[in-house]
Parts: C-alpha cells; structure tokens; sequence
C-alpha cells in the first residue's frame, strides 16, 4: 500500500485555489478533492446559516476521504509512483476561518477534525489575482480579502505543517506550488 500524500490548498476566495488544484491534479497524473461548499451552495442556495456551515463541513471530509480512497485504487493498480498525492482545495481551517469570520463561533466537530487530520503540505494562496465575480462569493473588498489572507496566515504560523505561500499569476503560482511539493515531499 502507497501512503498517500495529501496537500491543501487554502486561501480567501478568489485567490486561484481550485485553478491551482486542478493545474497540480493533472501534472502530476492525480485527482483533487473539489470545494464542497461550491456544490451546496449552488444546490440549497446562498442564504445559509450557522448550521449549514456544519453541513459543509461534513460534505467536505466525506468528499476528501472519497476522493482519497479514488487516489488510493489508482494508484494501487496501475502507478509506479512511491506516494499517490490527492490535492484539497480547502480543508477544515477553511471551515474555521468561514464559521468565526462570519458567526464569530466555530462548531466544535471541526476543531476536532483539524486536532485529528493530517497533512503533508499546505499551499497558501495570496490575494495579488484580480478579484473575480461569480454567484457564490461574498468579499469583492480588497481590504476584507486581505484580512483573511492574514487570518489564513496567522494558521499557517501556529501550526505544524509545512506550508508555503502562493503568489503571482497562474504560471508564477503553479511553477512556486511544483518546487514546494518536490521539496517537501521529495518527489
């Protein structure tokens, strides 16, 4: 059995997360682990509560640890690579950050997925892309983006995975998150 290598991609919004998930996912002959909340959203609407954000979060780890398992059997089967990597655009921290920045409190199951989820390498997107509009996403504010940048950043510092921020266009973003995973993982 291949012991997978998972790396998560967080950031505000708009920052080129699922851009970048998707770029590494194909280079590296993978599969990602797509943002939950973006399919509940669209599915139950954008008026959400407090509760729906634990729902999300639910979604998000089930997704993850399906679309691991997905990894896994590719990888099993057919893969001369030493260590299957699965990409996560967003994790629990993100859930974090959504539950506090907006309802000042934060549902204690997702504190105790980031005490027991592990990590190989989080990539931290930078908000220097232009702010692009779409249905679901709330903060077109530099200054608000930014402040959770900081937030996001401030995570980064005070826990123990390695991590590395993400800045620059699309091109820029790939080749820093390339050199940070062969880095960090060895590959």
């Amino acid at each position: 059995m291949h012991p997978l290598k998972k790396i998560v991609v967080i950031g505000p919004e708009s920052t080129g997360k699922s851009t970048l998930c998707r770029q590494l996912a194909e280079y590296y002959n993978t599969l990602w682990c797509r943002e939950y909340a973006r399919e509940y959203l669209l599915t139950h609407g954008t008026d959400y509560s407090y509760a729906n954000l634990l729902e999300i979060a639910r979604g998000q780890i089930a997704l993850e640890d399906h679309t691991a398992e997905l990894v896994l059997e590719k990888y099993t089967n057919k893969s001369p690579l030493q260590n299957p990597l699965l990409f996560v655009d967003t994790d629990m921290y993100v859930m974090k950050v959504w539950c506090e920045f907006v309802f000042h409190q934060c549902h204690q199951w997702i504190i105790d997925q980031i005490a027991i989820r592990r990590y190989d390498l989080y990539l931290l997107c930078n908000t220097d892309l232009p702010w692009v509009k779409d249905e679901l996403r709330e903060y077109p504010d530099f200054q608000t983006r930014e402040r959770l940048f900081l937030i996001y950043r401030n995570i980064m510092i005070n826990q123990e995975t390695p991590w590395v921020t993400i800045s620059g266009d699309d091109d820029v973003r790939f080749e820093i998150a390339k050199q940070a995973i062969e880095k960090q993982l060895g590959i």
